[in-house]
């Protein structure tokens, strides 16, 4: 019996997969740099020789040994001498595993020349060959980190437990790959730190920079050491980065408080950066963003280096060169020194960038954003004037998906907007992520995949392998709610267009509209209703599928967000295709669910850095879409249809959303979480520029009636851009013509000054030319009672009482006109007779109908009249009633 004897044999490929050898293989994450599929399969056997040498990364051969474990081998026959190892490599009876590059095994070399493939010689860091043919796998990287990822691709090749045949020949493009922690807001918990580092490693990222702007000993306690409980925690984040391949780089940021030419900061920094040499930390960095440096913190620097950009330049270039020189040098096998300049996000020259170029050591790596804090798009052009203007090798901190900025929006979209060459010419990217550690791995993932191999780079296809790598089982349900989470200020290299969130709900509401317009809406509003559908079940379906209970945390407000959104939208479409076929009544049930869900929608809050906000998920697309539904099915009803969406830049306390100043409703109102600053603004958006002819606001509120803007100005816009004033702002309630003639989607009230009193916003109504205007009285008494005919199908009379004999609800218009017909909406049923005035009828009033319910809708045949009375039928219900509305011919 040989050595092999009880290993299985290959199992031979059918004629039909020889002729496309590539069906056999699945797809790897990030994509290899070459690729080449064999005729014939390999499976793991139950027994499998393991071919190693001494120096063989153990973390490698831990991931080779938990995928041959996985397909269901359970004896390894373990050899390290290299005559038997050679003997193995010819012996292809069954299947031998060869792990190990050059550094590691030189027995590997011998299964190389058995696969006649070339060895990883001369690959760059990270590098690696991996072959499959025949009863032999051979896994051999350019050094250790090589052979690692080597085994994480043979991870994903043999996922189902065989492989077509193959050679891979891969390597990074970009040195520096991974992220950098340098948000603002909750920090990540250390638990979340290292999963991250877990999905470095198997992501093939390689850096991980720990600058949580929470870590006190990071920047305002730089000087400190850790204490030593801290300090065991980034110990372990360390020997977790290590095991993962992965170079944790700690940044310490001593701006704030930093004398540049003093002796003992130097030296504190040094210290600081001996004690975490000491726990295995080899990468450092020096971040001097985010701070001033117009003002010294000591006099001493006043006195040496002067004053402005130049002397800040030459201040911190003084410094970092001091640290270069007593510690990076000294400290052998440490990595190049890096550095944030305060002018971080351009390419434009100044005196302070000069003067880093002509005087910081040129070893030192300079961190840049590209051309904006949040650069949408990074070229190659870009890049090479990066390099140029600041004089050093340039990494990239790239602020995506970071979300510091719209705390209320999670970022799930693919890294889009950069050109290849700025891999190949940098020396590196990481990416900043959002407060939400789990979530941020849909566009870690796929910033990982275009780092390693630009030119091969499918945002669409390599963010689609990022969801079912987070998905597993759960990934249609994970994709639902991935693409209605997924824009950013990122744009297309094509089309130097950002992505637009919800791009499967987009084209469907689209062909709905068209559908509808061209009087044939059925096939495109099943269609759409299929998607809403999926929307409305996305949080019991994820919640049941998804093994990752952090992530359902993390996300949990925009997830039922996404629930409410789609339940709302499946009543918009019932309500539309009721008002399609004539069935009012279905029409105005179908709209109180989709108020009701948007509402639930509309009530989640999500806290913030920055307060309680309602989160935004299908941003731009969901609302509008609601809003755009309920204002047609309002004008079928016979209300004038406009929706203003609130607007604001300013927080939300508590649950007093924007919504409230829009709702018709003074006693409600909006409330900021703070005192407006000079250009923020609170108003309204129309949906589109439309004859506007009056503007109320209402500020303040009685229990804080200095809460409205002291300073400001009354303005409005057709464009968004450009801005018309109406009138100054020093009061809290405004009420002001439009010119004739004038046209707006925007108004607002916009500070211009600064003042300690928040904002209460009670309405912002707008007026269009031709609404109709009516009077209301009656009985019983109740609330609201002009809320019954205020064109506002969203606010409601509601009776204090059930009626009487004799008690009426009358509504009078400005005239008296023909009367096509009279539409009543209720949200509780009552009885009622609804009548108009006839002077020619008995009393005064002609009976055409009868409201028994919430909906009645009732001819009234052109009669000239100017007004419409509920004679209410004693004992009936107390009657709630949303909008009596009389339809007159224009």
């Amino acid at each position: 019996m040989t050595l092999l004897a009880a290993a299985a044999m290959i199992v031979p490929t059918s004629a039909g997969a020889a002729g496309n050898p590539a069906a056999h293989l699945a797809k790897v994450w990030p994509t290899p740099q070459q690729v080449s599929a064999r005729p014939g399969q390999v499976t793991i056997p139950r027994t499998v020789v393991e071919v190693t040498g001494r120096d063989t990364d153990p973390a490698a051969l831990a991931v080779v040994e938990q995928v041959l474990r996985s397909a269901g081998a359970s004896t390894f026959v373990k050899i390290t001498d290299e005559g038997q190892a050679e003997k193995a490599a010819r012996d292809r009876s069954g299947l031998v595993v060869f792990v190990g590059g050059p550094t590691e095994s030189k027995a590997t070399a011998a299964a190389l020349a058995a696969l006649r493939v070339d060895g990883p010689e001369g690959l760059p860091r990270g590098g690696y060959v991996l072959g499959a043919d025949r009863g032999l796998i051979a896994l051999s990287g350019v050094d250790t980190t090589g052979t690692f990822y080597a085994a994480q691709s043979m991870r994903q090749l043999f996922a189902k437990g065989k492989s077509g045949a193959f050679t891979m020949r891969d390597w990074p493009t970009a040195p520096l790959r991974g992220v950098i922690e340098g948000f603002y807001g909750a920090p990540w918990s250390h638990n979340d730190r290292l999963a991250q580092l877990d999905f470095y490693g198997r992501t093939k990222q390689n850096m991980y920079v720990y600058s949580p702007k929470d870590d006190p000993y990071l920047r305002a306690q730089w000087r400190d050491p850790y204490p030593p409980d801290k300090l065991a925690l980034l110990s372990q984040l360390v020997s977790r980065a290590t095991a993962n391949h992965v170079e944790f780089t700690y940044a310490l940021s001593p701006g704030l408080s930093v004398c540049y030419s003093s002796d003992a900061d130097n030296a504190a920094l040094v210290a600081k950066f001996q004690s975490l040499w000491d726990i295995g930390v080899r990468s450092f960095s020096v971040p001097l963003d985010d701070i001033s440096y117009t003002r010294w913190n000591c006099d001493a620097d006043a006195a040496k280096f002067g004053s402005g950009g130049a002397a800040a330049g030459a201040a911190q270039a003084f410094l970092l060169n001091r640290v270069q020189k007593d510690f990076i040098a000294t400290h052998p096998g440490v990595e190049r020194l890096q550095m944030v300049p305060t002018e971080y996000y351009d390419i434009a020259d100044s005196p302070y960038k000069s003067t880093l170029r002509a005087q910081l050591d040129q070893a030192v790596l300079v961190e840049w954003t590209g051309v904006g804090v949040v650069a949408s798009q990074i070229t190659e052009k870009q890049a090479r004037a990066a390099k140029a203007v600041f004089g050093h090798d340039i990494l990239i901190w790239d602020n995506y998906p970071v979300n510091d900025y719209v705390t209320e929006r999670l970022l799930l979209g693919p890294y889009i907007g950069r050109e290849p060459g700025v891999a190949q010419f940098m020396s590196g990217i990481t990416a900043n992520p959002m407060v939400q550690a789990e979530a941020s791995k849909i566009a870690e993932f796929t910033s990982g995949d275009f780092l390693w191999n630009p030119a091969s780079y499918d945002p669409d296809a390599t963010w689609a392998a990022a969801v079912a790598d987070l998905g597993g089982p759960a990934t249609p349900a994970l994709k639902v709610f991935a693409e209605n989470n997924y824009s950013s200020l990122l744009a297309r290299l094509d089309t130097g267009k950002p992505d637009l969130d919800s791009p499967v709900l987009r084209p469907l509401l689209s062909a709905f509209w068209t559908a509808l317009d061209r009087k044939n809406p059925w096939d495109a509003a099943a269609k759409l209703d299929g998607y809403l559908a999926r929307m409305t079940a996305n949080p019991a379906e994820l919640r049941g599928g998804l093994v990752n209970p952090k992530f359902l945390a993390e996300v949990g407000p925009w997830l039922d967000q996404v629930g409410f959104f789609g339940q709302a939208g499946q009543h918009a479409v019932k309500m539309l295709m009721a008002q399609y076929v004539g069935d009012g009544a279905k029409a105005w049930a179908e709209r109180g669910e989709l108020v009701a869900a948007l509402g639930k929608a509309r009530d989640i809050r999500v806290q913030t850095s920055r307060g309680p906000r309602n989160p935004s998920s299908c941003t731009a697309v969901c609302v509008p879409f609601l809003n755009t539904a309920l204002a047609t099915a309002d004008r079928w009803f016979g209300l004038p249809g406009v929706r203003p969406l609130p607007v604001t830049s300013l927080g939300t306390y508590t649950d007093n959303g924007p919504e409230r100043m829009v709702d018709g409703d003074p006693d409600t109102y909006y409330w900021s979480d703070g005192a407006p600053g000079v250009g923020d603004a609170v108003g309204v958006d129309l949906g589109a520029a439309q004859p506007v002819s009056h503007v109320d606001v209402r500020m303040g509120k009685p229990t804080s009636p200095d809460d409205f803007v002291h300073s400001g100005v009354l303005e409005y816009s057709a464009d968004g851009e450009h801005w018309s004033t109406l009138q100054v702002v020093a009061q809290p309630t405004l009420a002001a013509d439009f010119p004739a003639g004038a046209k707006a989607r925007f108004v607002r009230v916009r500070s211009t000054g600064t003042q300690v009193n928040w904002v209460v916003v009670r309405e912002f109504a707008v007026s269009v030319p031709g609404t109709p205007k009516y009077t209301v009285s009656g009985t019983p008494a109740g609330t609201k009672l002009e809320a019954a005919a205020d064109n506002n199908a969203d606010s409601v009379y509601t009776a204090g009482s059930a009626p009487v004999a004799g008690d009426a609800l009358v509504v009078s218009a400005e005239s008296a006109k023909p009367l096509v017909k009279v539409v009543v909406l209720a949200e509780q049923g009552a009885g009622a007779d609804v009548q108009i005035a006839d002077a020619a009828a008995p009393g005064g009033w002609r009976t055409i109908g009868r409201l028994d319910g919430r909906y009645a809708e009732l001819p009234a045949h052109g009669a000239v009249t100017g007004q419409v009375r509920l004679l209410w039928t004693p004992g009936s219900a107390a009657p709630k009633i949303a909008e009596v509305v009389p339809v007159f011919a224009r």
